[in-house]
């Protein structure tokens, strides 16, 4: 069979399988529960390696592998810190409580859940506005990773690749709803993992090892190999907190924790995504080998998708090629799911108070969902920018926005409605400035969108009226029977 039969071969058969999950998924679908969080019955596994999958994309695949490239060796702890604060700790700081104070206010979705946590109509909009508008940039992102792994490893041209993968995601999302996302990130992440370690293994021993790839990556650029090298401590740091401590703020993951079967079960579900999250090392290495055996590389998004083509046989560049795709394909549907979410339940029928029966509110998220697909799909065609600076705007702007009112609703009693407004207004406003202005002292954004949102929520917190202990005694669990 020829190399390009072996790649259908294996992406067809990766495809029919997203395609009857998607179908099975369909069929238990009764309420609106079951399309946006599976009845919050999914087992820890399931939760885990499918939070693994929707954290490292194509985003991380494709732009790690630039990055990597791009920035040698001191990238490798953007993925030790990813590991250790976006996946350890996400899990023992948020999911208990996330958990826990969802299902006692009866939210399904973060911008729900703020409202009703603070009595805030007004932070439902502004999350829901924010997250839809921005997670479709982060859905562009995806789609600019799979389009270039197709193009890389196939010759397919961009358009096709970003096309084929973006139809068979809306179909399965629109279809199968929250249960389709986690179980297809189930098995997305198995191949994610299983592909990165063939390309890791190979990549290594066509330079002679990792010590021998660092002497050659010294020939190349002495930046390369030292910390923080060519990018710059404030440039290294920055970027490690927004795709670590950002993810904190991020919707689409924490969903994972309001669905979740139990709290019981989250000490199964920290173990393992903590081991599956340490692949996230493996792409950044690899994009520094990329760049001693090609160091010319017109982009270097392109670093993956060509050392997979020239050191992989056409089996295991088959099945790398079906990792990126399912890493793209499980955070956008990921993102799908959320912003449907935000469009249909936060701004259709809490925002506007339209009144939709559980048939009718399906029915409105499985269109939602197709038309921010077709959205993200029209502006992949012409995108802008690196992977991973699409990645960190939009992953920036919701955290900064999201992340301190989330954190502070969980953990703060005295946190009030005023003061959860002016920290979401504070920190997205103060992050889109900081980053219009190009980002002065190579310093992100979303560090001093965050200052902002932490010092508003508790300067007008602690200058603004309680909110009703009763309230409060709800949130906490400690109503008396």
């Amino acid at each position: 069979m020829s190399e390009t039969g072996v790649y259908i071969l294996v992406l067809a058969l990766y495809m029919l399988m997203l395609v009857a999950i998607g179908v099975v998924s369909s069929r238990k679908m009764r309420s609106s529960e079951d399309f946006y969080v599976g009845s919050r019955n999914v087992g820890p596994w399931v939760t885990a390696l499918s939070y693994v999958a929707a954290y490292f994309s194509s985003v991380v695949i494709i732009g790690g592998g630039g990055f990597g490239y791009r920035f040698g060796l001191a990238t490798i702890w953007i993925a030790a810190i990813n590991v250790l604060v976006g996946c350890t700790l996400a899990w023992m700081v948020l999911g208990r409580r996330v958990r826990q104070f969802s299902a006692r206010l009866g939210t399904m979705t973060i911008p729900g859940f703020l409202a009703e946590r603070f009595r805030a109509p007004e932070a439902r909009m502004i999350a829901a506005w924010v997250i839809t508008l921005l997670l479709v940039i982060y859905n562009v992102s995806i789609l600019k990773g799979m389009g270039h792994a197709f193009e890389g490893l196939m010759g397919m041209p961009y358009a096709y690749g970003v096309l084929i993968s973006c139809a068979i995601i809306v179909f399965y999302v629109s279809l199968g709803g929250y249960l389709a996302v986690v179980w297809t990130g189930f098995f997305q992440a198995w191949i994610m993992g299983i592909g990165l370690v063939l390309l890791a293994v190979a990549a290594l021993q066509a330079v002679g090892g990792l010590g021998a790839m660092a002497e050659k990556l010294a020939l190349v650029d002495p930046g390369l190999v030292n910390t923080p090298g060519s990018w710059g401590w404030a440039g290294l740091i920055s970027f490690a907190l927004i795709t670590s401590l950002g993810i904190w703020g991020m919707p689409q993951m924490l969903a994972r924790f309001i669905s979740i079967r139990s709290t019981s079960v989250l000490r199964v579900g920290i173990v393992v995504v903590t081991v599956g999250g340490a692949m996230a090392v493996l792409p950044y290495i690899c994009g520094a080998v990329a760049r001693v055996m090609y160091p010319d590389l017109q982009s270097p998004d392109l670093a993956i998708p060509t050392l997979t083509k020239d050191i992989l046989p056409a089996w295991g560049a088959a099945v790398f090629l079906a990792g990126v795709v399912a890493a793209g394909m499980s955070s956008f549907a990921a993102i799908q799911i959320t912003a449907s979410s935000a469009v249909v339940r936060d701004f259709i029928v809490k925002g506007l108070g339209r009144s939709l029966s559980e048939k009718q509110t399906i029915f409105y998220s499985r269109i939602a969902s197709a038309l921010i697909g077709i959205v993200s799909l029209g502006i992949a065609l012409r995108p802008p920018a690196l992977v991973l600076v699409l990645m960190a705007f939009s992953s920036a702007t919701i955290a900064s926005t999201c992340l301190c009112p989330i954190l502070f609703g969980l953990y703060w009693r005295r946190t009030t409605r005023r003061g959860v407004l002016a920290s979401m207004i504070g920190g997205l406003v103060t992050t889109l400035i900081w980053m219009g202005i190009g980002s002065p002292f190579g310093v992100h954004g979303f560090i001093p969108g965050l200052l902002a949102s932490f010092i508003a929520i508790v300067g007008v917190s602690l200058f603004t009226k309680r909110l009703p202990e009763e309230h409060l005694a709800r949130v906490w669990g400690e109503e008396r029977l």
